[in-house]
């Protein structure tokens, strides 16, 4: 196939690059680093069978040539992470809705597939175990900030869908639940990166909360292999799926999981939310996924335990922490500063 990925210099859409190429598909990338990165892509630059624009999904003529070449459309470009999703809704939002639609409209064109990732997020406030694809969403108020990515991302659902029904645009929704794996980062509030990396730092591990949230982690590689295997199957067309493992761990469980398997000499410290992100910051004390769906139909099941995910997020953050990182920061204060990014978890998307 000739594959274009929209923030394919992200965490996951570089994961996924790499695997088409695996495949010997054609991988075009257009991703504007505003939260990706060049390094995560460097080793793919000499590809043959790999090109990549370092521009905005919102460059009409670019993307619409992109489309036009290619038979398959990731949409994965997206504002990503809790920190910045509160500090700068407005960024989220437009984001994450004009992308869609200029993806979505261009595809129009020639009827090309295209898969749309959306997140656990749009559940919302549910409390009922596990979340199903065809359970109602239940959204807090407009007033707090942190829920206008849900929306946003609940309306890039919408539109993916109607896209199908009105102009038969063959798309696909996929739910992710939490994806973790090498090359992620904790500068946008990712979790397993940020403890992972102050395990290693012997810095404090910073909890916001109470810790009794409880996650389900899923590999970065699992996550690529449901993402190419719904793809490439004619059913999911117009269809939602969640993709995700239902290994739970509380984020306490976590951070004592990230110390021991560092042998880190730091600390566990709670840190109330409305310290970490703004007054009256809400939390969902627990996301499980049903994957049931996406089992049916394409018999996938997750390889990596939560475990061996951590190992391969420990080993790689290894190589990347310097001796001058390991140096001990002067101050509890600065320790705390240093460490805003932590302890809730948003995709890479996602």
């Amino acid at each position: 196939m000739k594959v274009l990925i929209t923030g394919g210099a992200g965490f996951i859409g570089s994961h996924l690059a790499e695997r088409c190429l695996a495949r010997e598909d054609d991988v075009f990338v257009v991703d504007d680093l505003s939260t990706g990165s060049v390094e995560n892509i460097r080793h793919l630059k000499a590809h043959k069978r790999f090109s990549y624009f370092l521009d905005s999904v919102e460059n009409r003529q670019l993307t619409a040539e992109l489309v036009d070449e290619c038979d398959v459309v990731f949409h994965l470009a997206a504002a990503v992470g809790v920190r910045l999703i509160v500090e700068s809704p407005v960024r989220t939002i437009e984001t994450n809705v004009r992308a869609t639609e200029l993806v979505l409209s261009l595809a129009a064109k020639k009827k090309k597939r295209v898969l749309i990732t959306s997140t656990s997020e749009v559940y919302g406030k549910r409390t009922q175990m596990p979340f199903r694809e065809d359970d109602d969403l239940l959204m807090g108020p407009s007033s707090k900030g942190r829920w206008s990515y849900a929306c946003s991302k609940a309306l890039d659902e919408f539109l993916a869908l109607a896209y199908w029904k009105e102009k038969r645009v063959p798309t696909t929704v996929v739910r992710l639940f939490n994806t973790v794996g090498p090359r992620q980062t904790g500068r946008y509030g990712m979790v397993v990166p940020s403890f992972v990396r102050q395990a290693l730092q012997n810095e404090n591990i910073t909890i916001f909360g109470d810790g009794t949230q409880r996650r389900c982690f899923l590999h970065v590689a699992d996550a690529v292999e449901a993402l190419l295997a719904l793809m490439l199957k004619s059913e999911a067309v117009g269809e939602v799926y969640n993709i995700g493992s239902a290994e739970e761990v509380t984020i306490r469980g976590l951070a004592e999981k990230v110390k021991a398997m560092t042998k880190s000499a730091s600390q566990i410290v709670l840190i109330p939310y409305n310290e970490a992100y703004e007054e009256g910051f809400e939390d969902m004390l627990r996301r499980v996924p049903d994957i049931s769906k996406l089992r049916a139909l394409t018999g996938f099941v997750p390889r990596y335990a939560l475990d061996d995910t951590l190992r391969d997020v420990i080993a790689y953050t290894r190589t990347r922490v310097t001796s001058t990182d390991q140096m001990p920061l002067a101050t509890d204060r600065r320790t705390h500063r240093a460490s805003r990014q932590i302890a809730w978890q948003t995709p890479g998307l996602l």
